[in-house]
Parts: C-alpha cells; structure tokens; sequence
C-alpha cells in the first residue's frame, strides 16, 4: 500500500469503551478530558511504511484513538526509491552503533525524497506533525508555522557519531524531540521528552482467540504442537539476532526436545530483511522453522500457544514483540539491551539475557518448570496492563501536545527531562 496523500484511519466507535474495564473509569474520564483541551487541533503522523514493523503497528492504533477522542488525525506514508531506502537503513544500523558510509550523493538523496513528499503530506492543513524515524527526518526543513515533534523509535545509547551528527543537524529544527527511554537523550538544542510505546490489546496481533483457532493458524503454517513451542517472531533483522536464537536453540533443544518457530516479514523499508531471511532458511530443519508472512494473526496464536517466547535483540528500543507476548500471559527471554531493560523485570516476569549460552539454560527452565512458567506470565500479564496498553501511549501524547501547542516549548540546549 502506498500513500499519495494522508489518510485517517477511522475508529471503531466503542474503541474507548472497550479499554474502560482494563483502565477504569476514571483514567477513561481523564483521556477524555485531556482530548477536550485540543479540540479542533489537526495532527499529521508521518513514517516510512504502512504495514511491517513496530511504528506502523503503533500508528494503525494511534491513529483512530486519537481520533475517536475528538482529535483530527492523519497518517502519512513516504516513498521513495530502492536506493533512498538502502541508504535510510544504513542510517539505521549507523544509530545502533555500526559504522556506515554517508557519501554526498545519498545525503542529497535523503533530502530531495524528503522535500518531493513534503508537498503530498498537505503539511499546510495541520496544527501538529509528528515525524518518526530517520527516513522522514528532512521533511522539517519545509516546515511552515506547524508545530514539528521528531519521535525516534531507536536505541541512541551508543550511536555512530557521524551519523548521529549528519542527523542532528535535521533534529535540531524540531520544537521537540521524543525519545523511548531517558538514556537515548543526547545534547541537543531542543527539549526532549521520552515517552515508551505500547501495544493495542484489541488488534488483530493480541486480540483474544480461541484455542481451536489458534491451533488452525499453526497447522495453516506447517507448525505442530507435539512438543513444546518456543517462539520468536519480528522482523528478520540483525539486530534481532535471529541467529543467535537458532544457536541457543540448538543447546537447549539438546537436554529438552522443542520446536522453534522464527516468524518474521521483511517491510518495505528494510532492504535487509530478505538477505537474512534467506540465510535464516539454511537453518531450517524438522524442528526449525522459518516463517516469513505479514501475519498478525500467526504470530497471535504462535505467542498464545509458545511456552517460551524470545526477544534475544542487541539493541532495541523498545520490544513491541515483547510486550505483546507478556499480554498473552507468557515468559519472555529478551536480550538485555535498550527497552527490554524496561518491560521485563528479570527473574519475575521473564528473563534478561547476554549470551547464547544464558539464553539457551533460560529457556531449559522455563521448558521443564511448568509451574514457574505461569507465575511469570501471569506477571508478565499484570506488568503489561499498568505500564504499555495504548491508553497509556495516547495520553502522553495529549500531554506533550497540549505542551506545545498552548504552553510553547523554550529551545534550550541539551535540556533533558523525564515525561
């Protein structure tokens, strides 16, 4: 799907309500009362895919919540050439710390994709956009009287320096900046707030499903159930280290027999992911599966019908994946980088893990204690219902809309502050 111009997604028109018995009334009450403070403000969302990754599955929910509360809101996505793409995922990799190269001609190329869809996103007709990720980054510099949020989805803790100084110089044309965690801040001439991300209990990817249908998901994929599942699903992506998971398994498959299921896509702004798809495919065997399909509903059911779900990122900003398994009341080994730090308290609602070899004893664990199992994911559960339902994300958004559209943001260098 491509996107000419925004499009709103509509809400379902008891999204709302639905929410109320997990949040309460009164934090309802309060969401609504936050939205009526911006009656009439327009917000633009803008990012680099429309379906395949976690922004995209954060803003098909974003959007029509935003909306149900009375806020007019769009979401636009850009395109660009293969090569726009390449150099944009380089940037990516250079955030995560790897050195890249940022030769003139991709830097031009960076900023004419940006410009040639500045026109397209109809920029005039809002109050607020809110840009996220590297690839949109430049459309800032065509920026009229709007108030511009930059919101970074990336673990910053120990960027490429050139490559976080080529951005920067886009960033700081922002009124603010948004971050997951405050250990992404860095020194910047605009604020920075730091607002997590969180997951949609009622999409299709952690919806309720029964068990006969989960069952008839795995058997449309090829996936038995005779012996235990243990499950990790995202994209196919390096930093995933997808790689790592397959040898992990391995050793821990040697002391307690299991089947492991990698499901992942590859998204339309990852030129990457079909290189480590097909290497991924080399390791497949009886009880290795490769899974590539844009599939919420399988990864639903993978989730709900694993006994241990994996995470074994090496750098992450924050695990949607994550989250959305602990909602399925599930144990979850996660590598012990950026936002997993966060969303699992180790030992009690999962396991945080530095090495093949830790995360190969931890999912021997949790394969042969059944009972320690179900205490982590009822935890697991609970943690996920306090701190990352999308009611959360969405009243943090008022706040910081609120913030800057009837209070000003002072630009001061390097501030920092915790939202």
């Amino acid at each position: 799907m491509e996107s000419a111009t925004p499009w709103r997604v509509l809400p379902e028109p008891t999204a709302l309500n639905r929410y109320q018995p997990l949040i309460g009334v009164r934090a309802t009450q309060r969401l609504l009362r936050k939205a009526r403070r911006l009656s009439g403000i327009r917000v633009l969302h803008v990012n680099s895919t429309p379906q395949g990754g976690g922004v995209a599955e954060i803003l098909s929910s974003l959007t029509p919540l935003m909306n149900e509360l009375g806020i007019l809101t769009d979401w636009f996505v850009i395109t660009g050439s293969p090569e726009f793409f390449t150099f944009t995922k380089d940037v990516h990799n250079g955030l995560h710390g790897e050195p890249v190269p940022l030769v003139r001609e991709s830097l031009a190329l960076h900023a004419n994709v940006a410009h040639a869809n500045a026109a397209q996103a109809q920029l005039e007709n809002y109050d607020v956009v809110i840009v996220h990720d590297p690839q949109p980054v430049r459309l800032v510099e065509l920026r009229g009287r709007q108030r511009w949020v930059w919101c970074c989805h990336i673990d910053l803790s120990a960027p490429y320096e050139p490559a976080w100084q080529y951005l920067a110089q886009s960033v700081n044309r922002y009124d603010t900046v948004v971050f997951s965690l405050p250990e992404y801040a860095q020194p910047l001439a605009v604020p920075q707030r730091f607002i997590m991300p969180a997951i949609d209990p009622f999409s299709l990817i952690n919806q309720d499903i029964a068990r006969p249908e989960s069952g008839s998901h795995l058997e449309r994929y090829g996936v038995g159930t005779d012996l235990p599942l243990v499950v990790q699903a995202g994209r196919f992506d390096k930093w995933k280290d997808p790689e790592g998971v397959v040898a992990a398994f391995h050793l821990a498959s040697a002391q307690v027999p299991a089947t492991l299921v990698l499901a992942g896509n590859t998204a339309s702004d990852d030129p990457e992911g079909p290189a480590m798809y097909d290497k991924l495919q080399r390791c497949a065997g009886e009880r290795i599966i490769i899974i590539e399909a844009d599939d919420p509903l399988l990864v639903n059911a993978l989730q709900r019908r694993a006994s241990v779900v994996l995470q074994k990122s090496l750098r992450e900003g924050f695990g949607l994946t994550v989250s959305e398994a602990m909602w399925k009341a599930r144990p979850v080994i996660g590598g012990n980088v950026g936002g997993i730090r966060h969303q699992i308290v180790d030992g009690r609602s999962g396991f945080l893990v530095n090495s093949v070899e830790e995360t190969a004893a931890h999912i021997v664990t949790l394969l042969q204690d059944r009972i320690r199992r179900h205490s982590m994911g009822r935890r697991a559960r609970q943690r996920v219902r306090q701190d990352f339902l999308m009611t959360r994300l969405v009243e943090d958004w008022l706040d910081l809309i609120y913030e800057i559209v009837h209070k000003g943001v002072a630009r001061k260098p390097a501030r920092v502050l915790a939202a």
